[in-house]
């Protein structure tokens, strides 16, 4: 079993092809509150997750709820296939602005794994060639040194499916507190 200490907050960024598990992974780890998933926001936008019609507008309400959870200093984990730098750049340098660490955990799993676990999907299964073009992605990223050069504090390399399942996170210094629920004067 490997452990993750992680500053709180933080801010998480999932890196992996579809069917990977990223999903999954985050939602073991985290709170569903603290999760925000590129595919949940085109449902909410779109009434589906698959409608790549909805992209850009679901990425735009991502960013600017990280921009408001980070500002609050809030852990954010970004749930998301973030295989590439342009992508990745404007949530490092969001976090960077307000002084929060940015970890990348990397789901670099071998390609039968990542292709037979979207296979197996029971809801959307993406196109084999889609999840190929986000594998030589993650496999330019890591090999190339990219993680490293764009401002993560920490990258976590996960190459099995064992090391996935095996990973826990601990969560180091106190949490800030959330502000609260602000209180309406309505009466009904």
């Amino acid at each position: 079993m490997s452990t993750l200490v992680l500053p709180d907050p933080s801010l998480v960024v999932l890196i992996g092809a579809a069917g990977s598990g990223k999903s999954t992974l985050a939602a073991r780890l985290f709170p569903p509150d603290e999760i925000l998933s590129s595919d949940a926001m085109r449902a909410v936008v779109s009434g589906d997750e698959a409608d790549q019609r909805a992209t850009a507008v679901a990425f735009g309400i991502v960013h600017r709820t990280i921009a408001r959870r980070m500002d609050r200093g809030e852990m954010t984990v970004v749930d998301a296939t973030n295989t590439r730098a342009e992508h990745r750049r404007p949530l490092v340098d969001r976090a960077r602005a307000v002084g929060v660490p940015v970890i990348a955990l990397v789901l670099d799993l071998p390609p039968a794994v990542i292709h037979a676990q979207n296979a197996a999907r029971t809801s959307r299964v993406v196109d084999p060639a889609v999840v190929d073009r986000h594998l030589a992605a993650v496999r330019r990223t890591v090999d190339q040194g990219e993680l490293s050069r764009g401002g993560f504090d920490h990258v976590v390399l996960l190459r099995s499916p064992t090391e996935v399942a095996s990973l826990r996170i601990e969560r180091q210094g106190p949490a800030r507190p959330r502000e609260p629920a602000p209180v309406s004067n309505k009466q009904k």
